[in-house]
């Protein structure tokens, strides 16, 4: 048989280099962690380690290991879901995402679309080169009455690895990354004049970092918008707009880290944020795949 020149050869590896998502399983995952008995806030405890047992067993077929991080709030357990790669890297990167909701709803976008974003990540990453020591974090405890308290998942998290003197290159956290309108007048921001900047279409994905960000947040926008799978814009600024520490970046921040988040924007674009409509209907599942794939190209070239 032929062989094969060099530079074909060469290519079909680079064209291989970075495996797609799957929407079929997206689709399979939305399915298992929206269609609870009850509602997975911090009063259904037992919902909630429902999900952290699958959030467990989909993220340890792929991982080095995968653990439990416990905690007791009011007498109540709760846990984190950790999953490692590249075990032996001395840097590590964090990738989180928190699996509970605000109140009485399925929480579609919110953020069963960000903990999904971690299922197909650790899914994709499973027998790939790693330069850096991936963790990949399900939290629990992210929304009300719980934000910004010691009781969050991610500042748990966040102080262990401070505590026992982890080497963090730096955290990305998925906070709803499933929701695009390309209907003019979609997109709004907490200040008028940024839709000069950014536009009034939905249809892009946001990293959003502080002033004084880092190296680890300002390769990764940079290894983000330099893709072409889907359009990414970038958001930095002083801590005090509103809106730019919203999730479980914030912690990360708290304790020196370089830490960002990727979103759809949340309450800013998506009208159904924290109501009983934000629902599996409401998700553009192509492009939340294309989010995916973004973020797996961007840490797989992270040097």
């Amino acid at each position: 048989m032929k062989k094969k020149p060099i530079l074909i050869c060469l290519l079909m590896v680079c064209l291989n280099s970075f495996s797609q998502s799957d929407t079929t399983l997206i689709k399979k995952h939305f399915d298992k962690i929206v269609n609870t008995e009850k509602y997975r806030n911090y009063r259904n405890f037992q919902t909630l380690d429902t999900i952290a047992l699958y959030i467990k067993q989909q993220l340890e077929q792929y991982a080095d290991t995968t653990y439990y991080q416990k905690y007791k709030v009011d007498g109540n357990e709760y846990k984190n879901v950790i999953s490692v790669f590249g075990k032996h890297k001395k840097k590590t990167i964090v990738i989180g995402a928190h699996y509970d909701v605000c109140g009485d709803q399925d929480g579609a976008d919110d953020n069963a679309s960000g903990v999904i974003g971690l299922l197909e990540l650790a899914r994709l990453l499973k027998g790939k080169l790693l330069n850096y020591r991936i963790e990949l974090v399900g939290y629990t405890l992210e929304e009300p009455p719980f934000f910004r308290t010691e009781n969050m998942g991610s500042y748990k998290h966040a102080k262990f690895l401070f505590d026992t003197k982890r080497d963090v290159y730096g955290m990305l956290s998925f906070d709803m990354i499933g929701y695009f309108d390309k209907t003019k007048k979609s997109q709004k921001f907490p200040i008028g004049i940024m839709s000069w900047v950014y536009g009034t279409k939905g249809n892009y994905i946001m990293i959003v970092n502080k002033w004084g960000k880092g190296k680890f947040a300002r390769r990764l926008k940079r290894k983000l918008k330099s893709q072409n799978k889907i359009k990414v814009k970038s958001l930095s600024g002083p801590k005090s707009i509103e809106g730019l520490d919203w999730s479980d970046h914030l912690n990360y921040w708290n304790f020196g880290y370089s830490a960002s988040m990727l979103t759809d924007t949340g309450p800013n674009r998506n009208k159904n944020y924290h109501r009983k409509s934000d629902t599996i209907e409401t998700i553009d599942i192509q492009k939340m795949s294309k989010v995916i794939d973004a973020v797996l190209e961007g840490i797989l070239k992270m040097n």
